[in-house]
């Protein structure tokens, strides 16, 4: 034993030896730097898409384009025609037999929120939720709605800040859905529509304020809109009148001042905000338009006298006739007294859309999504043709109808050159059936495809 030991040791030392009498490798010789160019490199430039369909409806007139071609080079609009040549290095995509459409805009939803059959369920179900939650299923009602063709919205009115939250989360690229313009909390009087009626007092705690929403006065409806701009709010909504779905309050009663009303008006225009009135009422609509509000919304029992108010203003109507469908026609799920609002408002509902469009009132496209389930926003084209809108007109108000009332209209709601890559798709024409907007298979929004469902 004594003796492999000794051999061994002999041995690597040896070898050790012998390393350490040779020579180091020679490292190997640097590279040489680059030679630096005369010129920076440029960038490489954006990326250039055409889009071919049998179609293309550029939401300017009433007519159809023919072998329609959209060219789109980063995230805007290059050029729009029939049978246009396709740009070297360019990459083509070919829809067939359908029609590109400028996306859609929705001028009235409520993406943090979604009613089922059950009132009752809905009212246990938003009590027990924490905000974290509702703010995670948020993103899921953004996505099916911007799946349905709706690129754009203005949705009026959520608590908690959620609807901020979502928007900055979408223009981030944390979450995927329509662009979004939100009002945070809706402005209205105590007891009325936006406040909570119908339980005994303290049920939900101290009685809400000017933070809330809720306003006693002209000076504190001002300071309600500051809050609201303050804390990220893109326009401002108000309740002018009651509402169907709140348990407590006539649905047609004026429920703000006139002076308050104003108030909100001025003090929203001011800031560079458009404002909209929730008003089932007629004399509510008609107090707010002469305030100078922006948008009518609902507008279940307006007259003629009001839309002529509106008219001559400059008043945008936006009258959500699904959400009408969805409480009305089906009040059976509601307690006693909503479920008598909603069946009037309904009744009413028919009649004053078509004393809009006769009285020559500017329409645009809203949906009241989340009373009705998300994602089936585009069921409102169907029933404003069914009421006299023509195929056309009714596409124009969820595009530049619909754009201008948000102040987007340089930007979103036709195709056409330097405006915003939001374009959308659907099988056939929709001046022939215009409920082919139901069966939206290609979005895109600002030059990025988010969908598409090869036919």
């Amino acid at each position: 034993m004594r003796t492999s030991l000794v051999a061994a040791t002999c041995a690597l030392a040896s070898v050790l030896s012998a390393g350490a009498q040779q020579p180091a490798p020679t490292p190997p010789a640097p590279t040489p730097p680059a030679p630096t160019p005369a010129f920076p490199a440029a960038p490489p430039g954006p990326t250039v898409m055409v889009l071919k369909a049998a179609r293309v409806f550029d939401g300017r007139s009433d007519r159809m384009i023919e072998n329609g071609v959209v060219i789109v080079e980063g995230s805007r609009i290059r050029e729009v025609g029939a049978s246009l040549a396709i740009p070297a290095q360019a990459t083509a995509l070919d829809l067939g037999d359908a029609t590109i459409l400028a996306g859609f805009i929705d001028s009235h939803t409520h993406l943090t929120d979604e009613s089922s059959e059950s009132w009752l369920a809905d009212f246990y179900e938003g009590l027990r939720r924490p905000v974290p939650e509702k703010a995670i299923i948020a993103t899921a009602f953004a996505r099916k709605v911007l799946d349905a063709g709706f690129t754009t919205v203005r949705d009026v009115g959520a608590g908690d800040s959620i609807d901020v939250g979502l928007r900055n989360a979408i223009n981030r690229g944390l979450a995927l859905g329509p662009r979004m313009l939100v009002a945070r909390e809706a402005l209205g009087a105590t007891g009325g529509h936006c406040d909570r009626n119908g339980f005994p007092p303290g049920t939900f705690g101290a009685e809400p304020g000017v933070e809330k929403g809720i306003i006693h006065g002209a000076a504190e409806a001002r300071q309600a809109v500051r809050l609201n701009v303050k804390y990220g709010a893109d326009v401002i909504k108000t309740c002018a009148s009651g509402g169907v779905l709140s348990l407590n309050d006539d649905v047609s009663s004026q429920q703000l001042t006139d002076e308050e009303l104003a108030a909100i008006a001025d003090e929203a225009h001011r800031l560079g905000k458009k404002t909209a009135a929730h008003s089932h009422g007629d004399l509510a609509a008609r107090a707010a338009a002469r305030a100078g509000i922006d948008s009518i919304e609902h507008g279940s029992f307006l007259t003629d006298e009001t839309f002529a108010v509106m008219k001559s203003k400059g008043t945008y109507f936006v009258p959500t006739l699904l959400a009408g469908d969805w409480t009305g026609g089906k009040a059976e799920k509601f307690p006693p007294a909503i479920a008598a609002k909603a069946r009037a408002a309904l009744a009413a509902r028919s009649d004053a859309f078509r004393r809009a469009l006769k009285g020559g009132v500017r329409i645009a496209f809203g949906t009241d999504s989340g009373v009705s389930v998300h994602g089936i926003n585009a069921q409102e084209f169907n029933l404003m043709v069914e009421l006299g809108m023509s195929p056309a007109a009714a596409l124009r108000s969820a595009g530049q109808a619909a754009a201008d009332l948000l102040g987007l209209g340089d930007r979103i709601g036709t195709l056409e050159k330097g405006k915003e890559a939001d374009i959308i798709a659907v099988p056939g024409d929709p001046l022939k059936n215009v409920r082919a907007t139901e069966r939206v298979f290609f979005v895109m929004k600002a030059g990025r495809i988010l969908r598409y469902s090869p036919r």
